[in-house]
């Protein structure tokens, strides 16, 4: 009979005694099982004692996350959370060199789990450490010459620990004075620096102007981006990644008037070329971490655009209206004439058929044109910087398509505007950059003004593009659609500079954009006749089964996910998958992503499938309930799922990349019964059918599949024709 579902076999361990092994009943007060552990070993005051999970972790066992002790967990009888906090607060203070060194190394370790830390932080803890790192380290600065190795080890730990304690979000970031803001950022302006301080010191930083808004403009006033660089002009990735993210940290937060005169300073610094040739070009591979902050900045550079993108053109601005003069007269070399040369109708004329060659839509006054947000000034600015810096190019654009007769000219103007409004979706212009994204385009980091060169080179293509498909007026629509097609195509394929974005372009002509399509559309090729649907519905299941099949051999394999944080270079791993007999998951912590398949054994925590009862997915999730930003952003709940068990529990997943989301999810419903429905399911499900289809049909290549049965012919008058052969 196997035993309640209440009863827990555990094994207990106590330095210098044998483990011993428990039953526990989950329905007890756990202060009484702590009792019954310690008079087990005869040990008094039981209050002053408390249980942990004996690995690397070590978080306290609360009567919050008892449920989390699965048959087979390992625990350790340990001191209580209070009494350690009370110890390594005194530890701490210690005149020994030595003694407070090892006291802050335990502080460290210890204050990564939230019950210690409130403990700690109960004692006045936080102010403890900022009182050390403001003025005690001072007093170590001294012995620094002489013990430069400890003294480094002794404020890493400190700051170390100070960051685990803040990262439970208990304390306010409000709460700390300008003297720690300053040292902190004393420790960062400092060329020569231990590298774990600077790590440290940097990422308080972060933390500080992400959290609060008055600590910004504190933190601003200490650090400036000429004390940042040198950070990225080293060879450590790490320190790299946490300088990008202090930036991008201060353009993030810095007011909407404050950001374009910090991007002038970051032009002036040399920032991008920097970036480019220490990092990009780097021959250390650029990791998962650094990807995001590098995407991170590309966004938050080109959303200094959405200004000029939502602004409209004043036609009675005459400064604005120069600007459109200034096109014509760069295309048809024409200087402004003065007024009283000619009548005002021939001049306005003159005017008309001039813009009309230009391309816009009103040629009487093309400041209309501008008026439509999305893409407002941005479409005119891109313009101007085309005429000015590609003047060959845009000389030769106007007048081919200006002097054709043939209704097959190509507008530049109305082009121009609708090309500007289809880069800025295709770079989500004005959008919050996403906590769990990756993907940015070293091609962007080659140039200064990277969006003007990247609309020049489009609209170069969309010219050669509307000459390919020999296109007219009512073509606009299907050229933009096969420019946008030529664009993402390119882009996905990360070209390292904005030539060989160029080149990749040259070689996705209209030609090859058909043959691709034509070749997908084959291959996604759906045979109308009846026998061939007949076919398909009979194969369908086969597919279906091969599909499940394969999704619960991943989920055997298993995936390491992320326990997203506030703190995102603090995010800790864990580890799932489906055992093979697919009736258990097993999941568990792990220090580090890992390389290959995680054994189960080293995965402490069970969930029977047999106790889930639902799948739910994106904003439903428990976890994304949750307040703050990263719970909002649109990319990470569509990655979000739980798995609900038992009555109200729930174990909660952020999906690494959609592919993994969907492996999961469709993994998750086949294990209960019901119908996989994710777009990848969609997708295989499509491929293997019509690869099946294919190779059944090989035989009857070239043969007429008819619509209907043959008819079945009349019976013969007699069987003279059969040979018997007996």
């Amino acid at each position: 009979m196997p035993p309640p579902a209440d009863i827990v076999k555990v094994a207990i361990e106590w330095p210098g005694a044998f483990p011993k092994l428990m039953e526990i009943d989950q329905k007890k007060p756990l202060s009484a099982i702590i009792k019954e552990v310690c008079e087990g070993w005869s040990l008094g005051n039981h209050e002053n004692f408390a249980l942990q999970i004996a690995d690397p972790t070590n978080f306290y066992i609360t009567e919050k996350n008892r449920n989390d002790i699965k048959n087979g967990s390992i625990l350790r009888l340990t001191t209580s959370p209070y009494q350690t906090a009370v110890q390594l607060h005194e530890r701490i203070q210690s005149s020994s060199m030595d003694a407070k060194l090892e006291a802050l190394k335990d502080l460290a370790n210890a204050s990564r789990d939230i019950t210690f830390a409130q403990e700690f932080i109960n004692l006045d803890g936080i102010s403890l450490l900022t009182q050390m790192v403001e003025s005690g380290t001072e007093r170590y600065q001294k012995l620094q010459k002489i013990m430069k190795p400890c003294f480094g080890d002794l404020l890493s730990f400190t700051l170390t620990a100070f960051v685990e304690l803040m990262d439970h979000g208990i304390v306010s970031w409000d709460t700390f004075s300008v003297a720690f803001i300053k040292k902190i950022a004393s420790y960062v302006n400092k060329s020569a620096m231990d590298t774990a301080v600077l790590q440290r010191s940097l990422a308080i930083l972060e933390s500080m102007v992400l959290n609060s808004q008055d600590l910004y403009h504190k933190v601003a006033q200490e650090i400036t981006i000429g004390q940042l660089i040198p950070h990225l002009q080293g060879t450590d990735q790490d320190i790299q990644t946490y300088t990008i993210a202090v930036i991008n940290a201060l353009f993030l937060k810095a007011p909407e008037e404050k950001r374009q005169e910090m991007a002038h300073i970051l032009a002036q610094k040399q920032l991008r070329s920097i970036i480019l040739s220490n990092v990009i070009r780097s021959p250390t591979p650029i990791n998962d971490e650094m990807a995001h902050q590098l995407y991170v900045l590309q966004v938050l550079t080109f959303n200094l655009l959405e200004d000029r993108m939502m602004t409209k053109m004043d036609p009675q601005d005459q400064a604005q209206r120069d600007i459109i003069f200034e096109l014509r007269r760069i295309a048809f070399d024409v200087e402004c004439e003065p007024n009283n040369s000619g009548s005002i109708e021939k001049r306005k004329s003159m005017y008309t058929r001039d813009y009309k060659k230009l391309g816009f839509i009103n040629h009487v006054n093309p400041a209309v044109d501008f008026t439509q947000i999305p893409p407002g000034m941005l479409a005119l600015d891109n313009m101007l910087y085309f005429a000015r810096h590609h003047q060959d190019a845009y000389i030769r654009i106007v007048l081919e398509n200006s002097s054709r007769e043939d209704k097959h000219e190509c507008p530049f103007g109305r082009s121009s505007i609708e090309l500007t409004k289809m880069l800025c979706e295709i770079l989500k212009v004005g959008e919050l950059p996403s906590e769990n994204c990756h993907d940015f385009h070293p091609m962007f980091f080659t140039h200064d003004r990277s969006f003007e060169e990247f609309f020049c080179i489009s609209i170069q293509l969309l010219n050669k593009t509307w000459k390919e498909m020999r296109a007219t007026s009512e073509d606009f629509n299907k050229v933009m659609q096969v420019v946008r097609e030529q664009i993402m195509r390119a882009l996905t394929l990360k070209p390292n500079s904005l030539d060989q974005f160029k080149s990749r372009l040259q070689n996705l002509s209209y030609t090859e954009i058909l043959k691709i399509r034509q070749s997908e559309r084959m291959n996604q090729e759906d045979f109308q006749s009846r026998p061939i649907l007949e076919l398909r519905e009979k194969i369908q299941p086969e597919i279906m089964e091969l599909i499940k099949q394969q999704r619960l051999n991943r989920l055997c394999e298993g995936t390491c996910f992320r326990k997203i944080s506030s703190r995102r270079r603090q995010d800790k791993f864990w580890y799932c998958r489906l055992s093979p007999n697919h009736k258990v998951l097993h999941y568990g912590d792990l220090e580090e992503s890992p390389q290959g398949e995680v054994p189960h054994d080293s995965l402490q925590d069970k969930l029977p499938v047999a106790d889930i009862k639902a799948v739910i997915t994106g904003k439903d999730c428990p976890h994304m309930k949750e307040k703050g930003a990263l719970k909002q952003n649109k990319e990470v709940l569509e990655l979000a799922f739980s798995v609900l068990y038992e009555s109200d529990e729930y174990l909660n997943f952020i999906a690494p990349d959609k592919h993994e989301y969907c492996v999961w999810t469709d993994g998750l419903n086949a294990l209960l019964g019901k119908e996989m429905t994710s777009d990848y399911t969609k997708s295989d499900m499509d491929t293997l059918l019509s690869m099946e289809m294919k190779l059944r049909l090989l035989d009857l290549e070239n043969i007429q599949i008819p619509e209907a049965p043959p008819p079945i012919p009349k019976e013969p008058s007699n069987y003279d024709f059969v040979y018997d052969c007996n």
